[in-house]
């Protein structure tokens, strides 16, 4: 019976699918970002982030630890390393995924599983968004000045009338002499 058993089997036995998270896990701590199906990517969430926030303190313990799950020198090196400097005040949520549409052929849902702090084109688009500006409805902006500004101008138009019909009456008195 399979009570209460909720986790994902992938189609795999034990000891295949323990090996084949270790692979997936240590490749996207290494490549930082990773295309699979969505159903691994949602069991290999639930697998890294765990070892994330365990490198978050480096000890020997979290490393063994670390290494038991990875089986790989060069991912635990990167997860200690790179990994953690970016994400050491994030409190959890590390990777990211993104559904790319279906496979050809066996129609499998794709995606992108990736470590958030190292898409920088994501970064890029979050950066402007932080810095927004207030503005009040009483209209006291730029519109005022707007209008003030057409009003000055009116005048000066009525003004170079003015001076346009003065001009024009004294050539009119010169003509008459």
């Amino acid at each position: 019976m399979r009570h209460g058993k909720k986790f994902n089997h992938l189609g795999r036995k034990a000891s295949h699918r323990k090996a084949m998270l270790s692979n997936m896990a240590a490749s996207l701590i290494l490549h930082k970002r990773i295309s699979t199906t969505l159903a691994k990517a949602k069991e290999l969430r639930k697998y890294v982030e765990p070892l994330v926030t365990r490198a978050k303190e480096d000890t020997t313990h979290n490393r063994r630890i670390a290494f038991s799950y990875l089986q790989s020198k060069e991912a635990i090196k990167a997860l200690f390393g790179e990994v953690i400097e970016k994400v050491a005040n994030r409190p959890g949520g590390y990777t990211r995924i993104i559904k790319t549409g279906f496979r050809l052929g066996d129609n499998a849902e794709m995606c992108i599983i990736e470590l958030v702090d190292f898409n920088e084109l994501m970064l890029k688009e979050a950066k402007p968004e932080v810095k927004k500006t207030r503005r009040s409805r009483r209209g006291t902006g730029k519109s005022a000045e707007a209008t003030g500004a057409t009003e000055v101008k009116a005048e000066d138009a009525g003004a170079s009338e003015d001076k346009a019909a003065d001009s024009d009456a004294g050539s009119e008195t010169e003509k008459s002499e």
